[in-house]
Formats: C-alpha cells, structure tokens, sequence
C-alpha cells in the first residue's frame, strides 16, 4: 500500500508568501500611526483670527521666524519648529540674533483672537523698534473658505 494512496496524503512545501497576515500588520501599524500622528505636532496653542486674505507669496526657502501671543498673554519665538518662550524685553533681542544669522528672513505675528489688541500691537511696536521693517501676521481663513 506504498502506492498511490501515499503519494496524496502528502503535501509539497509552499514557496509562496503569505500576504493576509502581512496586509494585518500592515493596516495595524497604519491605524497606529495615524493616531499618534497628531500627538506628535508641538507648539503654542493660539486660536487664529479668521479673516479672508490673500496668503503671502513665499519667495524664499527659509523659515520664517515666528512671533506668537498665545491666550495668557505670553510671547514665544520659533524658527524652524524651535520654539523658545521668552519675556517683551528679550524678544527684540532674540530677533535680532535670528535676523544676524539669517538676514532677510521674514517676521511673522501670530495673535491668539482672545488676546488683548494692545498686546499685538506692543509686539509689533516692539518688533519695529528692533529693527524689522517688515512684518506679516498669521491668520485662519474663515469657514468654509480655503
């Protein structure tokens, strides 16, 4: 009874992948990364104001340096994803030494919308005094709009 009946029962060996547990894993660590994804962007919270505006042109390839205020009132310098809190008094300084180092750089403002208007417009202030001649402010598009 070697005969055929043997030869049946027995299985060649697959060389095929197996692509189902592959695709499992595939779509696990797709789930995983889309929920950690948003946990890895740091940065102040700042509610932007919404207004309808034209974006600004971006003709350079460097960062721009970013002032912001966030709701309590604090100031934060950041260049690059870098950001730094800081006091009114040493902003124009910290500017300044970004500005040395890449000169030409744009400044730009971002306000949180609960902010008092006076806190904006005494980083501005201070920003001129510092030397900037040029500063643009961040804002939201309003819903809706893009």
């Amino acid at each position: 009874m070697h005969g055929p009946f043997n030869r049946m029962g027995r299985r060649k060996p697959m060389n095929e992948i197996n692509v189902v547990p592959f695709i499992d894993v595939m779509l696990v660590l797709l789930v995983i990364f889309m929920i950690t994804a948003p946990m890895l962007t740091q940065g102040v919270q700042v509610d932007l104001p919404q207004t309808a505006s034209e974006p600004i042109e971006d003709t350079q390839d460097q960062e721009p340096i970013i002032v912001s205020v966030d709701r309590e009132g604090e100031y934060f310098v950041s260049l690059g994803g870098d950001e730094t809190r800081v006091s009114l008094d040493e902003l124009s300084q910290r500017v300044l030494v970004l500005l040395e180092r890449e000169p030409g750089t744009r400044v730009l403002v971002r306000g949180d919308r609960n902010v008092a208007y006076g806190q904006v417009v005494t980083l501005m202030s201070t920003l001129q005094n510092a030397g900037v001649a040029n500063v643009g402010l961040i804002s939201e598009p309003p819903p809706g709009e893009s």
